[in-house]
């Protein structure tokens, strides 16, 4: 998947989806619930350099029976209550953890 805020050029996500942006920060979400994965996506953007790339690992839902539970949970965080820090955000490539991860371009 890849989602762009308005003002956001195809290029600037295809860029950011190629995993060729420099990742910043980097956030594991192993081992948590839906609920405690989407508040520590919040906190962890609300901390996050503005205007820098940042990396959610969110498995690829391997351990739930196929679903990614964590994924489904980050995408609703990011396209919801946290969608105001986010200017884009894109599937990892797989040097970085292919459906496993997002990265997210965090706003200035």
């Amino acid at each position: 998947y890849r989602v762009r805020a308005a003002g956001v050029s195809k290029a600037q996500v295809a860029e950011l989806a190629s995993g060729k942006v420099h990742v910043a920060a980097t956030l594991d979400l192993h081992g948590l619930t839906a609920v405690n994965a989407a508040e520590a996506t919040r906190g962890f953007l609300g901390r996050a350099l503005a205007g820098q790339c940042v990396l959610v690992i969110h498995g690829k839902g391997l351990h739930s029976g196929g679903l990614s539970v964590l994924r489904d949970a980050v995408v609703a965080e990011l396209m919801g209550p946290s969608s105001g820090m986010v200017h884009a955000f894109a599937t990892a490539a797989a040097k970085d953890g292919g459906e496993g991860a997002t990265y997210v371009l965090v706003k200035r």
